[in-house]
């Protein structure tokens, strides 16, 4: 599904300037977990292994390198680092099971192994990323801040 390995340190050409992105997790179900990083940068920093340090924008499950082929964007591997500390553990994904009308009637709750709901959702769990698949446009319009 993807040539990319969990510490892969990815930069991606965009209107505005250099995006990172690392990869923390495979899953042999769905595409690549990928952490966006914050920020765009003009030029390339001198310490590559730096970048996986700042911040996380977002976290997507997103074959990143076709996505990125398919959109068009150039990018490259620029190094393969160590993932940040509050990055290791597989993270929680929610989703939104709707009725008939497309009313959310609760959130189902995936960590990598298994599913958990609720009816409704608490202020840590608005913050969870979306279980989908993000397309390669999607997630330059986020990492580009667009």
């Amino acid at each position: 599904m993807t040539d990319l390995t969990p510490g892969d340190l990815v930069e991606i050409k965009t209107g505005k300037g250099l995006a990172y992105a690392q990869i923390t997790h495979n899953h042999p179900s769905y595409p690549p977990v990928v952490r966006a990083i914050a920020g765009i940068k003009q030029t390339r920093p001198d310490d590559v292994a730096a970048i996986a340090q700042e911040e996380t924008a977002f976290v997507a499950m997103i074959p990143l390198d076709g996505a990125m082929r398919h959109a068009g964007a150039p990018f490259e591997v620029i190094g393969h680092v160590e993932i940040p500390e509050d990055q290791r553990a597989f993270p929680t994904f929610r989703m939104p099971i709707r009725d008939k009308k497309g009313e959310i009637v609760y959130w189902w709750f995936w960590d990598g192994r298994g599913l958990s709901y609720d009816t409704e959702l608490d202020a840590a769990q608005e913050k969870l990323p979306l279980r989908e698949v993000m397309t390669g446009r999607r997630f330059l319009e986020l990492v580009s801040g667009a």
